[in-house]
């Protein structure tokens, strides 16, 4: 009775859209490299070289040969393609150049040599999501300071354009990376040996981002600690 049960059950599951999805319209961040603790000595590659690998793992599929067959899309529209739950869908170009001086191609160290580090943050996958306005990430400080600390947004303003929705899930859309965003924190002379406390979030959109249950639902707060 059990394992007829189960089977009855099995063949109401859609092999390419999960049955419940109850959190569609909130996706949280998360960034790269993978940690809420980032801490090295600008001076000693053995420090920061983790987080430059993690980097450069996480890039790979964003690599230019890859990504120019994906689609040039239209940028600021949704890439809409129907709902036939059996043709692959296509993906939008999304190429690692795209980040410049975070990209790991210039500059390979992604600026940790030079204690000015990239770091990437990226909003979680969800099925079927259309963020309506123009999203985009923004961070900041949390500790109050006299000066706002200096950052650089690749692409320009922190957008995660609309052309790279709705996503139709992983056997629908095998070749889709999802957008991210760089932020270069450009650390001046006093950001040095202490401890920064930045939290980004999704700007711009109908995107929640401050739910004090969830503190990973449309935002992301972690900690960087740069000595020289």
């Amino acid at each position: 009775m059990f394992s007829l049960t189960m089977w009855v059950m099995l063949q109401t599951l859609d092999d390419h859209t999960p049955k419940y999805r109850d959190r569609v319209a909130n996706p949280g961040l998360m960034i790269r490299p993978r940690s809420l603790e980032i801490g090295f000595n600008r001076s000693i590659p053995q420090q920061y070289s983790k987080y430059v690998q993690h980097l450069e793992s996480f890039l790979q599929p964003y690599n230019d040969s890859l990504q120019d067959g994906n689609q040039i899309c239209t940028k600021g529209v949704y890439f809409e393609q129907g709902d036939d739950v059996v043709a692959e869908k296509k993906a939008c170009q999304f190429k690692r150049s795209f980040l410049r001086q975070c990209s790991g191609l210039a500059d390979s160290n992604f600026g940790y040599s030079e204690g000015q580090p990239c770091i990437l943050v990226k909003m979680n996958r969800v099925i079927g999501l259309r963020p309506k306005g123009d999203p985009r990430i923004s961070c900041a400080a949390k500790v109050q300071r006299e000066t706002p600390l200096q950052m650089q947004y690749f692409p320009t303003e922190g957008i995660l354009d609309k052309s790279y929705y709705p996503y139709y899930g992983k056997k629908l859309h095998a070749g889709y990376v999802q957008p991210v965003v760089a932020v270069k924190l450009l650390l001046a002379e006093e950001d040095y040996n202490s401890e920064l406390i930045i939290e980004c979030k999704v700007e711009g959109s109908d995107l929640i981002n401050n739910d004090e249950r969830d503190k990973f639902m449309g935002r992301v707060t972690f900690r960087v600690n740069v000595s020289k």
